[in-house]
């Protein structure tokens, strides 16, 4: 999104992720332009182009510039900063899914790097005020893997003597070790894990057989993450689609949710998945990534058609019942409806919303 976007309705949260990879060598650099690759490739020629978030900037200037503009910009505008940290992923090089957790997470030099380079996210934070939302899909696909991540190998205290040394090598210790670092030197951060709704191997979210028990399923879930720490978090990141309904259609796929309730799926039933989670969690959720498009684009690249926007501005109460603290906006991909490519719809809600007395939306 733009910054005049973000400065034309009163939203209280910007987010952006921070993916793509890390440095190489340890996991960080000194200095983007003399001595830092990413991918084997010099930062210094790459500039926004390197494949580490702490050299996207100019290169002449310390790496994190990136995060520290972030921060500046968000402070100016009255909101606060919100970082989705996704970085196992991409580099690892793995194929999406369970070997995220059985190879990448088991990859002494890998997390070394990862934990590194988490840790000068953090000391960029510093005493700030910001919201961190740690690797989303990852846990749900250890949770597929297995119901107890107590039970599934990783390097932690390997990987992380300096801060985690007390941690225990597994995916349970992994998310432990993330929320007491976060502790260490970010105090000020607001931490929360991700809840995959798929993570149970039913996903909850486009279930269609009304015998199914969702709240035994979102506990189930909440189990898991407990496991992994996030009874020490602070909130739990919960997400509707990755990808607009209008985009999925065009492929074969039918995520759409029936605005009416009168079907499955629809958002009376993702809304009570949210709630039993998070009650058995005893943490907020902050509903993330919510596809931005609308029912009155063409369904077509940067315009597709969904119904979140305007069923969740139109339903604050019954969002905010989800124990909900906030729902952000965003595109999961790049080709997605996006708040310029809308018609204004969003900002619109957004505006609306706060002129009847709503709380600021986030975004």
């Amino acid at each position: 999104m733009t910054d005049a976007v973000a400065e034309s309705a009163p939203f209280d949260v910007r987010y952006m992720y921070l993916a793509g990879g890390l440095a190489d060598g340890n996991g960080t650099c000194n200095s983007c332009d003399s001595s830092c690759t990413a991918g084997g490739v010099s930062c210094g020629t790459q500039g926004s182009a390197c494949g580490w978030w702490g050299c996207w900037q100019d290169v002449s200037v310390p790496p994190g510039q990136y995060v520290r503009d972030l921060l500046s910009t968000t402070y100016e505008m009255g909101q606060i900063p919100m970082i989705t940290y996704y970085e196992i992923l991409q580099t690892s090089g793995v194929t999406e899914g369970a070997a995220e957790v059985t190879t990448a997470a088991n990859d002494t030099a890998l997390m070394t790097r990862f934990f590194n380079d988490f840790r000068f996210l953090l000391q960029q934070l510093g005493a700030r005020t910001a919201f961190v939302h740690v690797e989303p899909d990852f846990w749900g696909y250890a949770e597929k893997l297995n119901q107890d991540p107590h039970q599934l190998a990783a390097a932690v205290a390997k990987a992380n003597p300096t801060d985690c040394a007390a941690q225990e090598d597994s995916i349970a210790g992994l998310g432990r070790c993330v929320i007491a670092m976060a502790r260490a030197y970010a105090p000020n951060v607001k931490i929360g894990l991700h809840a995959s709704a798929w993570g149970t191997g039913n996903d909850a979210m486009q279930n269609r057989d009304p015998s199914f028990d969702i709240a035994a399923d979102a506990q189930k879930l909440a189990d898991f993450l407990i496991a992994c720490g996030a009874g020490d978090a602070d909130f739990v990141g919960v997400d509707a689609s990755d990808r607009d309904a209008g985009y999925y259609r065009s492929i074969g796929q039918q995520v759409f949710w029936d605005a009416t309730d009168a079907t499955l799926p629809n958002f009376k039933q993702a809304f009570a998945w949210t709630q039993a989670l998070t009650e058995r969690l005893g943490k907020p959720a902050l509903w993330w990534q919510l596809p931005l498009g609308n029912m009155s684009l063409p369904d077509v690249n940067l315009a597709w058609q969904d119904n979140r926007v305007d069923y969740f501005f139109s339903h604050p109460a019954d969002v905010a019942r989800t124990n909900a603290i906030g729902m952000l906006f965003g595109a999961g991909e790049s080709h997605q409806t996006n708040p310029s490519s809308d018609g204004g719809n969003f900002v619109r809600k957004a505006q609306a919303l706060a002129a009847a007395g709503g709380q600021p939306a986030c975004f």
